[in-house]
């Protein structure tokens, strides 16, 4: 072996060397924005990093490890749940959750994905049996615009809290009845609900007959007193009128006018149809006017 070859090994040999070297006694810590260093000390977590940017450990003491600081998706078995009127249904979920104390997340999962989406599983699966085995099939299916949801969420936050995790959500893929009562399930809610809306639609021909009925009674009333108000009119029009006959025929000055004016109104009521001729008593009074003497 030439020289040469002894000197680059040499060379390569004090590299490594130098970077395992300082590997080991690097003080420098970098925490990116989506994770957590834990430092521990002999096994024991004596700081956690939250916040990126660098930061300083002590050599061969102290080592560092990462933890997710993000949100994570996690699938849960399709399984099947009875509700309280001993209906089968299969549930199909999935949860959003992410870890909210790194420290409570090492000590009882030992950081282990794998057995934290076993413990949500469990806690979630258990929440869920719970909450629909106290909820009817029907009220279960008219949940499902996230009331139900909602309900289980709230139910598991507290329990994986204690594994440090956060629940964001707890969704629902499928939500449906098996295939052997489902046709049976949906006939008898399609008979129910037709139930509830000729229900109310009963209640809205009883109201309309009875709003028709009082509108009836009203009109006839309104007629009853318009028409007893137009008989009292008429009856002391026609009072008026015999009065001012009788104060006529009573003055001399006068009588003679109405007389005249009656005998008119009877020419005209004696002028219907196609005869207009009038034939007079050249003796009577009308005739004498009529004739000029």
């Amino acid at each position: 072996m030439d020289s040469r070859m002894q000197k680059f090994i040499k060379r390569t040999i004090t590299i490594v060397v130098l970077l395992i070297v300082a590997a080991i006694f690097n003080p420098l810590v970098v925490t990116r924005a989506d994770e957590y260093v834990l430092i521990k000390q002999f096994g024991k977590v004596v700081r956690v990093e939250s916040t990126a940017g660098p930061s300083l450990k002590i050599p061969f003491i102290q080592s560092v490890q990462s933890i997710p600081k993000y949100k994570m998706i996690s699938d849960l078995i399709p399984s099947e749940v009875t509700t309280k009127d001993k209906k089968k249904m299969t549930t199909d979920s999935f949860v959003i959750w992410e870890i909210s104390d790194p420290v409570l997340y090492l000590q009882q999962l030992n950081a282990n994905y794998e057995k934290a989406e076993i413990r949500i599983g469990n806690i979630v699966y258990s929440s869920m049996k719970n909450i629909l085995s106290s909820t009817n099939q029907n009220d279960i299916i008219s949940q499902r615009d996230g009331e139900l949801a909602r309900k289980i969420t709230d139910d598991v936050k507290e329990p994986l809290s204690q594994y440090g995790i956060l629940v964001h959500a707890v969704e629902t893929k499928k939500l449906d009845l098996p295939d052997s009562n489902k046709e049976s399930v949906y006939a008898r809610m399609i008979s129910e609900r037709n139930n509830i809306a000729a229900q109310y639609t009963a209640e809205g021909d009883y109201q309309s007959s009875l709003i028709k009925n009082e509108t009836d009674r009203t009109v006839k009333e309104t007629l009853a007193k318009a028409e007893a108000e137009a008989e009292k009119i008429k009856a002391s029009g026609e009072a008026q009128y015999m009065q001012i006959l009788s104060d006529a025929y009573n003055d001399e000055s006068k009588a003679d006018f109405y007389n005249f004016v009656r005998s008119l109104d009877a020419l005209k009521a004696s002028l219907k149809g196609d005869n207009k001729t009038i034939i007079l008593d050249k003796n009577s009074e009308l005739a004498k006017i009529l004739s000029g003497n």
